[in-house]
């Protein structure tokens, strides 16, 4: 019992090293220079923007979340509302964090892409790595935390698996409205910039003539930055606590195996400090191979911590059983590697389909020189083409991992997965600090060597976007699965409780029954009908920023030569009354739909049935929600680097037909635009 408690305060140590670590490289970039008084003046545009939105987010989101947390307290308890509102809070503030370091490098990058290659990486780099360790420490902290608190009040053990379901429900929330808010922002922005800047007026990407260019850099931030590190705060508070819930309920009282995912996560996030020092280009100054140094050496070190780990949590020689499934603390280490190994594989194989250099982009970029039709018939069939691999991985990884150890092993290798997250993340939120870069390195006209710079950091940050949100898909796919297998063995623990109104009640998924059939549709169909209600909310955003933009060109005269100055805060003003607006129905979607599925089938067939369409609606949504996310990530980042690849050939003079070509694909990369990455 001491034991494990020493290992519980370690692991809180190192929550706090990744904040404190966090703080430190914070400290590092705001030292950076920022650059002549021009790039100062967008930038701070752009942190205005940036902070005016969220704030009138969370505004919006703290609305909606106190109610919830008034009905969870009222329904549960003291405790089930506190984590409620842990999980809500931090997931929220490690976003914003996020935000403002990354509103603060963009023009430290642009300024220090001035000197090198390697410079521009570095404080990009270290932005990221600032989001990522703090979406990983955070969450960390607040289970670990909560849960030595909860231990040294007492409470019974279901009562410490409520109080931290809820801190996860808090963070799922929260990323909910994050995501989907800052995707509507992000995308309108993009869309609308772009169909009314280089489609209709035929002038340059981040051209400060255009009106919606500022709001495009602040939908960057908004949506890749702070929205993606509550979605992979929420994915991996979620995927910890789900495995505490099944370790509980497989093993009564062992608090080592409670304990050992958060082990796993504490051990990753002191691999993931040391990654960072590996981030640095080498002789053939290739930047995604800098990057890759860096996750390489994450799950290297990954691999070798966690053998002493495991042994010194559960014992690597001991035997375990749950469900029948005798396995060793030797298993379970192996389920975390393959976690690893699963994380890599991902990564590679979403980097295949959106990377410049392969062939899926290059075909992407070719089929443009016939036209409209053809590039459309390339690019869904590289999107779809795309999820064929993920989905063979994931198989291979549930069959190795539940033949090892069971449903328990499969949760530590989500675990495990999760456990990157800092590093993962910081190659996600280096995106949109580059990407602001060059917007900033063109509209404050810097020498075409430094937009050069940036567009070539930014071009790795279109695939690295791609990159996590395959990783994102991919462990929250399994993630899914863990949380559907704690959903099924609660009700067996309810059903042999006596004092349980679930008591004797025997829940099968059978797919002659009926009602799992029709939970299987239900929730197969809810991918499909958020993402219609997303792709329509952001082409609603980006209808109103084309007109916006029109009617500044026309009533505003002297911008197209550079003249007068545009009013970009209308833009942005615009765009952030939009998404919020825009956010709240979609939302609410898959918080309400298992609460009116369970109601509707209670009504009609009685609680069994009601259980039943739940978990299988639950199911459904983990198919097609895989499938349909990991296609629109795909298709997106294939379609948004063959773009760059026309651009690249424009610059250098080699394509006799760059205009043409690069207007079929940026149209069709504003198709793609509107479906947003929330899935």
């Amino acid at each position: 019992m001491n034991e494990s408690l020493e290992l519980l305060y370690l692991i809180v140590f190192t929550g706090i090293l990744a904040v404190a670590y966090s703080y430190l490289l914070s400290g590092q970039i705001l030292k950076a220079n920022p650059g002549n008084s021009r790039m100062q003046e967008i930038a701070e545009a752009i942190q205005i923007g940036a902070k005016a939105y969220l704030n009138r987010q969370y505004k919006t989101i703290a609305f909606v979340g106190i109610v919830v947390l008034i009905i969870v307290t009222y329904f549960f308890n003291f405790l089930v509302g506190i984590g409620y509102l842990i999980g809500a809070t931090l997931s929220g503030l490690a976003g914003y964090v996020g935000m403002l370091i990354s509103v603060k490098a963009n023009v430290r990058t642009a300024e220090a892409s001035r000197n090198s290659l390697q410079a521009g990486l570095s404080i990009a780099f270290k932005s990221g790595a600032i989001t990522g360790l703090l979406v990983a420490g955070l969450a960390l902290l607040a289970i670990s935390l909560y849960y030595i608190i909860l231990l040294n009040l007492n409470v019974e053990n279901r009562e410490i698996v409520n109080a931290l379901v809820a801190l996860g429900f808090g963070a799922s929330l929260i990323s909910i409205f994050a995501r989907l808010g800052g995707g509507i922002f992000t995308k309108g922005a993009d869309v609308g910039a772009d169909l009314v800047g280089k489609v209709e007026a035929g002038i340059p990407e981040d051209d400060p003539r255009n009106p919606a260019v500022i709001a495009d850099n602040v939908g960057d931030n908004v949506g890749d930055c702070a929205g993606m590190a509550a979605d992979l705060f929420e994915t991996y508070a979620v995927t910890i606590v789900a495995t505490m819930v099944l370790a509980s309920i497989f093993f009564p009282n062992n608090l080592s195996m409670m304990i050992y995912p958060l082990a796993i996560g504490g051990s990753c996030i002191i691999t993931s400090i040391i990654g960072t020092w590996f981030v640095r280009l080498g002789k053939n100054k290739s930047i995604m191979g800098a990057l890759y140094k860096g996750f390489i050496a994450t799950a290297i070190l990954s691999l070798i911590i966690l053998y002493p780990i495991t042994e010194n949590s559960i014992g690597l020689n001991k035997t375990y059983t749950s469900e029948n499934i005798k396995f060793t603390g030797l298993d379970l280490y192996l389920c975390a590697v393959s976690g690893l190994v699963i994380t890599g594989l991902i990564i590679w194989i979403t980097e295949y389909y959106t990377g410049t250099d392969y062939r899926p982009v290059k075909s992407v970029a070719k089929s443009s020189t016939t036209g409209h039709g053809t590039n459309v018939i390339q690019g869904l069939a590289i999107s779809m083409e795309a999820t064929a691999i993920p989905a063979i991985i994931i198989v291979i990884g549930i069959l190795f991992t539940n033949y090892l150890a069971g449903l328990y092993g499969i949760a530590i290798a989500v675990t495990s997965m999760l456990a990157l997250t800092g590093m993962v993340v910081a190659l996600d939120a280096y995106g949109p600090v580059t990407d602001n870069a060059g917007g900033i390195a063109e509209m404050s006209k810097l020498p075409k060597s430094v937009r050069k710079t940036t567009d070539a950091l930014d071009a790795v940050g279109n695939t690295t976007k791609a990159v996590t949100k395959g990783y994102a898909i991919g462990s929250a796919g399994l993630g899914a699965l863990v949380l559907f297998a704690a959903y099924t063995e609660d009700i067996k623990y309810y059903a042999n409780d006596p004092t349980s109104s679930l008591n004797g009640l025997i829940v099968s998924f059978d797919l002659s029954n009926p009602f799992v059939v029709i939970g299987l549709l239900i929730g197969g169909l809810l991918p499909y009908l958020f993402g219609s209600m997303g792709m329509q909310a952001v082409g609603r955003a980006g209808g109103a920023v084309v007109l916006e933009v029109r009617r500044q060109f026309k009533k505003i005269p002297g911008i197209m030569k550079g003249k007068r100055k545009p009013d970009y805060g209308k833009l942005v003003d615009l765009l952030t009354k939009a998404a919020i607006k825009e956010m709240v129905i979609p939302s609410l979607l898959p918080v309400l739909s298992p609460i009116v599925v369970y109601l509707f089938i209670l009504f009609i067939g009685g609680k069994v049935a009601a259980l039943s369409a739940l978990g299988a609606m639950l199911l459904g949504v983990i198919i097609t929600g895989l499938f349909v996310a990991i296609s629109m990530t795909a298709g997106g980042g294939a379609w948004d680097n063959a773009k760059n690849i026309l651009k690249m050939e424009t610059m250098e003079g080699r394509d006799p037909r760059p205009i043409k070509l690069l207007l079929q694909v940026i149209q069709l990369e504003t198709h793609i635009k509107t479906q947003p990455d929330l899935l």
